[in-house]
């Protein structure tokens, strides 16, 4: 059974995990321990039950180890996500989000 994912970036950002994984980038003991310490720091009362919560706790993770290898650095995630929501909410709805170039 495939997993259902509540909103399509739940899929992307879990897709791009499971390429960086199959590229060497991203062990799965280094992402267990990764997303397990993330998990954590955002306390057991939270549920977290695979939707927003969920993967935002696994975007951070993700955040997070691209940054301890030097895949990218803070001030590029901040510069990328600001422009990702300016391009969501430039977008018409119906419309794919692109980047500028």
């Amino acid at each position: 059974m495939l997993p259902v994912f509540e909103e399509p970036w739940h899929a992307q950002v879990f897709a791009m995990t499971v390429r960086l994984n199959e590229t060497g980038l991203i062990d799965w003991s280094d992402w267990t321990r990764a997303f397990g310490a993330t998990l954590a720091r955002h306390g057991t009362k939270k549920d977290l039950n695979g939707g927003e919560d969920y993967f935002n706790a696994w975007l951070e993770t993700l955040e997070t180890l691209l940054i301890e290898r030097s895949v990218a650095n803070d001030i590029e995630m901040r510069a990328l996500k600001k422009e990702w929501t300016r391009a969501y909410i430039e977008t018409p709805h119906g419309q794919p989000v692109a980047l500028r170039s």
